[in-house]
């Protein structure tokens, strides 16, 4: 099966519902683009998405495409957002999208399981410079973004998590 996508804006509860679905057996893969800024925040001249937008995508791209390899060897696998995040972002902030992303997009199941921020639940940090009002706007340029590409989108409904894992692993099971 080709690797699953869970998007959504920042801190919609991703990478939670992630570790929940790891907990019921399914191969999932980190968020690479906060995996980078972590690693990236420890250098002097690090290369960060706020200062280097382009430079960062490149970084991201190489890594998500080495993630997606390892994903398609398993028979599922779950991504915490993908090359169409990236997509989104750059033409987001106006830069255009070389034919390498494009194509990079491709390859992942069709159906994406989104997760919409929470107010109650979003906390703001040194990875997650953004305020709640701008989270809700990258949600809605990642939503356009992978509908553009093609993709159809589940919206995971806000309930606990076991919840959500549980309504992902169902839609997973059924198209089967």
């Amino acid at each position: 099966m080709d690797p699953i996508i869970i998007s959504g804006g920042p801190g919609a509860g991703k990478t939670t519902l992630l570790h929940a679905l790891a907990e019921r057996g399914f191969t999932t893969f980190n968020e690479v683009p906060r995996d980078l800024i972590e690693q990236q925040s420890q250098f002097e001249n690090g290369i960060l998405p706020w200062d280097n937008l382009p430079a960062f995508a490149e970084l991201c791209l190489e890594e998500m495409q080495q993630q997606k390899q390892q994903a398609m060897c398993e028979k599922v696998a779950f991504l915490d957002r993908a090359i169409p995040d990236i997509c989104a972002y750059l033409s987001g902030a106006g830069h255009p999208l070389s034919q390498r992303y494009l194509e990079g997009s491709r390859g992942y199941h069709s159906q994406v399981f989104f997760c919409q921020p929470n107010e109650f639940t979003y906390v703001q940090d040194e990875v997650r410079p953004y305020p709640f009002a701008e989270a809700l706007e990258l949600h809605q340029q990642l939503l356009a973004s992978y509908q553009s590409l093609g993709y159809h989108i589940i919206e995971v409904p806000w309930a606990s998590v076991s919840e959500r894992a549980e309504f992902v692993a169902r839609h997973i099971m059924l198209g089967k």
